[in-house]
């Protein structure tokens, strides 16, 4: 089952449910994150608390998605406790663009992204009831930096470069006893500046603290142990750049538990009521073929698995001619 959330023509919002080509509104739902508290409360799954509210009118949600009425598929009433944070160098294929990004003079050198990967492919998927190796992590924002299906992704002016990054995201909703629920999983644009990241690998952070995107649907339940999608780039309706993607623990060097624990062993991310999107690597990046997006290149990725694709234009803003003012209070 597909959940999203959709403003309809008279602007009344609604979350809508789908299965196969049958979408329809989830009565007396709001939001994703008021039917999930219901669920939780109820004690029950989130497929099961929709079954029990029965089947509202019926949508088309292409028509929706086409007209700039689909929303992100969850978001918190107060953005700031909606956190984007990711892993990187999870994905079988992702060493070798990342060692290339941060090859050292010496060939004979490994750098710290192939160690990096070599642990994850050593201990990345710890037997049952075992911790294994932590992997690579960075934080991209709260709710703010968090972009809607067909919204432009803006670029700041001081960035060198915005690149996409194809991949699949968690969604999670911690409980009231701080115990993280995951919800399901989404198609996400892990936005990043790759020209700054190259420069210095200290410079990651940097280069991760940008907006994302992810949806249009939310996959309820399990992650398919191997996803397949595809990654472009349009500009004026023309293809620029394709590739496929794949994502899934068959084609990961962590297992999903193992990403899971090392995130919300974290105290600060365990907090009632908040909603963590983590992102969960990706081994595919035009900028690795030497793709230079430019204002309003479109970037989409799609993937059967989770219904219809999303997409975004590239937004770059203007570079600043000063720097930022501080006040003295």
């Amino acid at each position: 089952m597909l959940l999203s959330q959709v403003n309809q023509v008279n602007g009344q919002r609604v979350v809508v449910a789908r299965e196969g080509q049958m979408a329809w509104i989830v009565p007396d739902a709001v939001s994703v994150y008021a039917l999930a508290q219901a669920a939780l409360s109820a004690g029950r799954r989130l497929e099961d608390e929709i079954a029990v509210r029965g089947k509202g009118e019926s949508v088309d949600l292409a028509q929706a998605l086409a007209q700039g009425r689909v929303l992100l598929p969850i978001d918190h009433p107060d953005r700031a406790h909606l956190h984007l944070t990711g892993t990187g160098l999870t994905h079988l294929g992702s060493a070798s663009t990342r060692n290339a990004m941060h090859a050292k003079s010496d060939p004979e050198t490994l750098t710290d992204s192939m160690k990096m990967f070599r642990m994850g492919m050593e201990d990345g998927k710890p037997a049952p009831g075992k911790i294994g190796v932590q992997p690579e992590w960075f934080y991209k924002g709260n709710g703010h930096a968090a972009i809607a299906p067909e919204s432009p992704l803006p670029s700041p002016g001081f960035a060198l470069d915005g690149g996409e990054e194809p991949e699949v995201a968690g969604i999670y909703l911690i409980g009231p006893n701080g115990t993280p629920w995951r919800l399901g999983f989404v198609l996400a644009n892990e936005f990043s500046d790759h020209v700054t990241e190259r420069g210095n690998y200290l410079w990651l952070a940097h280069s991760k603290l940008r907006p994302a995107s992810f949806g249009p649907e939310l996959l309820l339940g399990d992650l398919p142990a191997h996803v397949a999608g595809t990654s472009r780039i349009m500009r004026d309706g023309q293809v620029r750049w394709e590739k496929p993607f794949v994502s899934g623990e068959d084609n990961m060097s962590h297992s999903l538990g193992n990403l899971e624990h090392h995130h919300f062993k974290y105290d600060v991310f365990r907090q009632p009521g908040d909603v963590h999107v983590h992102f969960l690597g990706t081994a595919t990046l035009s900028f690795a073929d030497g793709i230079r997006v430019d204002h309003g290149d479109v970037f989409e990725i799609a993937s059967p698995i989770f219904g219809l694709p999303l997409r975004n234009p590239l937004e770059q803003s203007p570079a600043a001619n000063s720097p930022v003012q501080i006040a003295r209070l």
